[in-house]
């Protein structure tokens, strides 16, 4: 699996677990650390728990490891690191204060939303 389609396949993760504000920033020609930062929003430290969890579980499910996880503790900001794909869960405050979007502005940015089915 390529780093875009790493980058989507979490970010549908993220979005079935009820993320908020999916961004997949592609950054591979800003950067040699990293082709996408994915950046979320979490609801509280539980929520942020939980889609970190569910994002390491599904990709272990395909045999896809994480390298490395940060600030799993606190469960204010986790990252976790994919190599080629470095996910951002944040709490809204955390998102807000560091604002990564801004940093890596001279990126390409999606913004990735629940489907709502109409009815």
């Amino acid at each position: 699996m390529n780093s875009a389609e790493l980058s989507e396949k979490i970010s549908h993760i993220l979005l079935d677990k009820k993320a908020r504000d999916v961004d997949i920033i592609k950054i591979e020609n800003l950067t040699i650390l990293t082709d996408y930062f994915i950046i979320c929003t979490g609801t509280s430290t539980t929520h942020i728990r939980t889609l970190a969890d569910e994002v390491i579980i599904k990709l272990r499910e395909e045999g896809i490891e994480c390298h490395h996880v940060e600030g799993y503790e606190s469960s204010r900001w986790i990252l976790l690191d994919y190599g080629n794909v470095v996910v951002h869960i944040f709490h809204e405050e955390e998102r807000k204060y560091y604002n990564l979007e801004r940093l890596w502005s001279e990126g390409i940015i999606t913004r990735k939303e629940i489907k709502v089915p109409q009815q």
